[in-house]
């Protein structure tokens, strides 16, 4: 079985961040988004378990190979690095057309697709953004179908896909065959913490490094969507204690008719 595992490399998010021009200051303190830790450990584990390789993929600047060897620490086999000054700034759609362009890469297709790849992991959202859209619109460029916000993951002796997701207080199975897409949530698993024997073999494995030319494509016209204002966000204030004496109700009731809350 051949997967690929989309991973993104963000800021942490326990760090200041901030925008630039509009943009996400990134290259400070920057690690693989927690939840693609999810999807790499479902991929390392499929394949532990029926044979075959994870090629680990990310969109970004060149330090976002960090986070590739993050993921080759916790098992994958190889890893592919798209990087462009002309995907900077790259929206959803602009993000998901060229992923799926690698994709069919790794895979070998000549027409669209995924070629020989069996299956695409992502993680359910990239923590600094956390729309969430990228696995539809990846999908929808690959032509495959989507089981998304997975809580546990398997595949058939058929090589059918197999999911379980919870719908509001219910929980739904879904199956597609395989080629398809599947986005983990951090209920599906518990990712492993690599050794000192994993991380000296990550430095080994192979990390290639494609460009927009590479994958056949051509600078687009730039993202859909832009950040036009910004402003840093407000330092917490301290709160309001109120001794009840029994007037409290009526001076909370005050309080939120003053500050126009009700």
């Amino acid at each position: 079985m051949k997967i690929v595992v989309c991973i993104k490399h963000v800021p942490d998010v326990q760090s200041e961040r901030r925008l630039e021009g509009g943009r996400l200051v990134r290259g400070e303190d920057d690690v693989l988004n927690e939840l693609d830790e999810n999807a790499v450990e479902a991929a390392v584990a499929l394949v532990e378990d029926l044979g075959g390789e994870v090629v680990a993929l990310t969109m970004g600047p060149e330090d976002a190979e960090d986070g590739l060897r993050r993921a080759l620490q916790m098992g994958a086999d190889s890893g592919v690095l798209v990087t462009d000054e002309s995907l900077a700034g790259a929206d959803v759609v602009a993000t998901a057309r060229t992923l799926a362009a690698a994709i069919g890469r790794i895979g070998g297709a000549e027409d669209g697709g995924t070629g020989d790849v069996d299956l695409v992991i992502t993680g359910m959202a990239s923590l600094d953004a956390m729309t969430s859209m990228l696995p539809g619109a990846l999908a929808a460029a690959l032509g495959v179908p989507a089981l998304t916000l997975a809580s546990s993951l398997e595949v058939s002796d058929a090589g059918d896909v197999l999911i379980t997701r919870a719908v509001g207080t219910l929980r739904e199975s879904l199956t597609a065959p395989a080629p398809a897409l599947v986005s983990v949530t951090d209920q599906a698993n518990e990712p492993r913490y690599p050794n000192f024997a994993a991380m000296r073999a990550a430095k080994k494995k192979p990390v290639d490094t494609w460009d927009l030319a590479d994958l056949g494509l051509e600078p687009g016209a730039g993202p859909a969507v832009a950040v036009v204002d910004s402003k840093a966000r407000p330092a917490r204030q301290a709160g309001i204690i109120r001794t009840d004496a029994g007037a409290a109700g009526r001076e909370l009731a005050a309080w939120l008719v003053e500050n126009k809350l009700v």
